[in-house]
C-alpha cells in the first residue's frame, strides 16, 4: 500500500469547514493540542508505520 497524496476526501470543502468549526473559539495552544490529538488519532487509524513514515516525509517537504 502506498501513501495517497491525490485528493481522496468526499466533499473536501465540507471537511475543511468542519475542521475550521472544530477550532472555533479555541486559543492557539488549545488549537495546537487539538491538531496533535487529531494527528495521533488518524495515525492510529492508519496503523501502517511505512505509510506513516511516508506521510511524515511528505509533510516535511
Amino acid at each position: 500500500m502506498a501513501l495517497t497524496l491525490s485528493s481522496n476526501i468526499q466533499d473536501p470543502d465540507g471537511f475543511y469547514d468542519e475542521l475550521l468549526a472544530t477550532h472555533e473559539g479555541l486559543s492557539k495552544d488549545e488549537s495546537d493540542a487539538l491538531n496533535a490529538r487529531l494527528i495521533l488519532i488518524l495515525a492510529n487509524h492508519v496503523g501502517d508505520r511505512a505509510i506513516l513514515r511516508e506521510a511524515l516525509q511528505a509533510a516535511k517537504e
